[in-house]
């Protein structure tokens, strides 16, 4: 039985050395020559997938008054840090990690939709930072979830449940896309 593994990247890696990363973009799709980490092969897993929320922020004020604020949300994907054993991947397979990698983006607009609601305030700070962690702990979770459901791709019914799910709540909030 393989075992597919999602690793999910936050901020901290901004902070981290450089590393070659690939913006979310509806017009690309994942292909095997992405996946450029060294295959763990203590694992069943056949491929992991290393995607991630990252987030900035920076916020104008005057006589410590909080007059407004930008933020920046993105959706990567990480190469270095995923990896495929190319001689037991397919399609299939590929079509999960992508799924892994549209998860990554759904998040990223319902937290861009998320900012959007909130007013200049004291306290901006952390509210910015409380909704960061809230968004990279639901992200995990649902990960997670689909992992199982999907039983890491073995399971096509749950597997294309999961596709048509994640391409209605990516319509959903479409207006939430990054703009570059």
């Amino acid at each position: 039985m393989f075992k597919y593994v999602f690793i999910c990247l936050g901020f901290f890696l901004l902070h981290s050395d450089v590393m070659e990363e690939l913006s979310w973009s509806e017009n690309y799709k994942l292909n095997w020559d992405d996946f450029k980490g060294q295959p763990n092969q203590d694992t069943d897993a056949v491929a992991v997938t290393a995607s991630g929320i990252t987030f900035s922020y920076s916020i104008n004020k005057r006589d410590d008054k909080v007059y407004g604020f930008k933020t920046l949300v993105k959706a990567f994907f990480y190469p270095e840090h995923s990896w495929c054993k190319s001689d037991q991947v397919d399609t299939h397979v590929l079509g999960h990690e992508q799924l892994h990698f549209d998860i990554t983006e759904l998040h990223a607009r319902l937290f861009r939709q998320r900012i959007a609601a909130i007013k200049p305030h004291e306290g901006l700070a952390k509210t910015l930072q409380d909704m960061h962690s809230a968004i990279d702990s639901q992200l995990a979770e649902m990960q997670n979830t689909y992992d199982l459901q999907s039983e890491y791709s073995i399971n096509v019914d749950g597997q294309k449940k999961w596709k048509d799910s994640i391409a209605v709540r990516l319509k959903a909030v479409n207006k939430f896309k990054s703009k570059g």
